[in-house]
């Protein structure tokens, strides 16, 4: 064949017209981005889904951090009081980090649980020869001790990853919530006055450069063992409630496991309540053991954080706010990421994507 044959709708110069060059190089670069759509899909539903809903319950979430570390007469006098001195955006303070940081920690969570989860599921498979995504699913089926257990290491294995991202981020959290409060409550000691004092204010980077001026870098890490010991409890709870839930919501409605939309809410909203309510006397601790350490600099004794004490009442101080704040939030996270999940999925598989 000649080369004249071969080239088919060249002009005479031997090169292609423009209006036929330009629609492959345009689909090229749309099946690519297709492709890193499709790989990276749960990463984007995280994402987005994540900003949806700490907005949505941030308020929540500030009421909570209060009444676990000051004392209040209930949910209602810690709004008011906080409203009085504070107005309404003493509910919002402190919302840049989280917004950034449970995004980026959410995001990464879910992307090294994803993978846990088929990783473990793999080598059961290949060790014992049972199929645990195939049983979870298929339409009909109920949670086994597999699927819990393979759940469960999943999300254990994803929390005490991420603890290491979270930490610094929900210490700086933390401290603007309560920085007014640090200061009114600070005590005689002129010192921890002076360095409560200097939280107030702060947007969140100047709030993390304000903790290592008086903590030094691994200040950052205040109380790093017990958010270690809950964020790894929890998640994997977490896990565990969300996937199961799903499955038997979906079973007893006769739909596959990711189609029916009740069933994601109820059991986003479920997974928060069971997690929070199991791990909420470490959540306490840490919170109060934060809240001591930033009223001290380097060098200075802090005291030990508190016993961990269950089913003690102290130890559950704002638990209605906090399991509320966390079934609006996973109700409204997960309702999105599946919802995200899906319309990716329909967009279709692109040639090429793994």
């Amino acid at each position: 064949m000649t080369a004249e044959a071969r080239s088919g709708h060249q002009d005479v110069t031997g090169r292609l017209p423009a209006s036929a060059a330009m629609p492959s190089q345009t689909g090229g670069r749309r099946d690519r981005a297709n492709t890193l759509v499709w790989r990276y899909r749960t990463e984007i539903a995280a994402s987005t889904s994540s900003v949806f809903s700490t907005l949505a319950a941030f308020p929540l979430d500030s009421v909570k951090t209060r009444m676990q570390t000051y004392q209040y007469s209930g949910f209602l006098d810690c709004v008011k009081r906080t409203y009085r001195t504070e107005h309404l955006a003493g509910f919002f303070r402190g919302v840049t980090a989280p917004m950034a940081s449970i995004t980026l920690v959410r995001t990464v969570s879910f992307s090294i649980y994803q993978r846990a989860k088929y990783a473990y599921s793999g080598w059961v498979k290949q060790n014992f020869g049972y199929d645990i995504i195939q049983h979870v699913n298929r339409p009909g089926t109920y949670p086994n001790l597999w699927s819990i257990a393979c759940f469960g290491a999943a999300g254990a294995t994803a929390g005490s990853a991420i603890t290491f991202l979270a930490c610094p981020f929900e210490l700086t959290k933390l401290s603007a919530q309560v920085s007014v409060l640090l200061a009114e409550r600070a005590g005689s000691c002129q010192k921890s006055r002076a360095v409560a004092s200097s939280y107030q204010n702060k947007g969140t980077l100047r709030t993390m450069a304000n903790i290592i001026k008086h903590r030094g870098v691994l200040g950052l890490y205040t109380g790093f063992r017990l958010h270690l010991l809950r964020d790894t409890l929890g998640t994997s709870i977490y896990f565990m409630v969300y996937e199961s839930g799903k499955q038997l919501g979906t079973t007893f409605a006769g739909d596959s496991p990711n189609s029916n939309k009740l069933a994601v809410v109820a059991a986003g909203g479920m997974c928060g309540l069971v997690s929070w309510a199991m791990i909420y006397p470490i959540d306490s601790a840490k919170s109060i053991y934060q809240r001591n350490s930033l009223l001290h600099s380097r060098g200075e004794k802090v005291d030990p954080a508190p016993k961990i004490e269950f089913f003690k009442r102290h130890m559950y101080r704002g638990l209605g706010v906090s399991m509320s704040r966390s079934c609006v939030v996973n109700a409204i996270f997960f309702s999105s990421f599946e919802f995200i999940k899906k319309r990716i999925k329909e967009d279709g598989k692109p040639k090429g994507a793994i």
